[in-house]
């Protein structure tokens, strides 16, 4: 967890208590040491955030305490809440939890009137099924493209041939209810795209890679033909 992240958690678990919470308490809320959470405490307070309290006795927040509230307009909050809704309809367990956690910590800090439009919506998303086959592997594919992590992988292409590659992870498009995965591929040593329900098996590698001219996600764009997967 970002520290940002856990700072606000801090208050908002403080916030929704309104008693004396312990350090340990927190802690073991945010899975973290005591001394962390000591950390955490000292600075959000010499932040002027009004908590009392110290070390070995608990701590409480101020009645009245609320973080700023987040200025949206009407058409924003609606794009946020259609985006976490079409997450939850064509993305994994781990994209649909990061998504409703995200859309809860703007709600949390949201103006009354703007907290009402989230929460009343009607702009929605069909639900859909059996989607599985289609995500099974998103949630490392994404954290492979985050740390630039290869990945190696059995692939069923659309011809039937079945080959064993192991690529380099540039982007990932939603075509619902496919997922696409641009990558550089070693085997073919250029750019391919894969379908990820296509794909049998799947490692993240140990083996990083840096970005390189000729192979990155900027270099798959600009072709002028889009690779297909083969």
């Amino acid at each position: 967890m970002r520290r940002a992240d856990r700072l606000f958690d801090i208050i908002e678990f403080l916030r929704r208590n309104k008693r004396v919470v312990t350090a340990q308490e927190l802690g073991a809320e945010l899975e973290v040491s005591v001394r962390t959470i000591y950390r955490d405490i000292a600075d959000l307070q010499a932040s002027r955030v009004p908590i009392e309290g110290e070390a070995g006795l608990g701590y409480v927040l101020r009645a009245g305490y609320e973080l700023p509230p987040l200025m949206f307009t009407e058409d924003e909050i609606e794009a946020l809440v259609l985006g976490a809704r079409m997450v939850r309809a064509w993305g994994d367990a781990n994209f649909t939890q990061a998504a409703d956690a995200a859309l809860a910590r703007i709600t949390a800090i949201l103006p009354e009137r703007l907290t009402r439009i989230a929460e009343t919506s009607r702009v929605t998303v069909a639900p859909a099924r059996g989607m599985d086959a289609f995500n099974k592997h998103l949630t490392p594919i994404r954290r492979a493209i985050r740390d630039q992590r290869k990945l190696v992988m059995d692939y069923a292409a659309l011809s039937d041939e079945r080959t064993s590659r192991t690529v380099r992870p540039l982007g990932l498009a939603f075509f619902g209810p496919f997922w696409m995965l641009a990558a550089w591929c070693e085997l073919r040593r250029d750019f391919r795209t894969f379908r990820i329900e296509r794909i049998a098996t799947l490692k993240l590698s140990d083996e990083t890679f840096r970005d390189e001219t000729g192979k990155t996600i900027e270099d798959f764009y600009a072709r002028p033909d889009m690779p297909r997967s083969r």
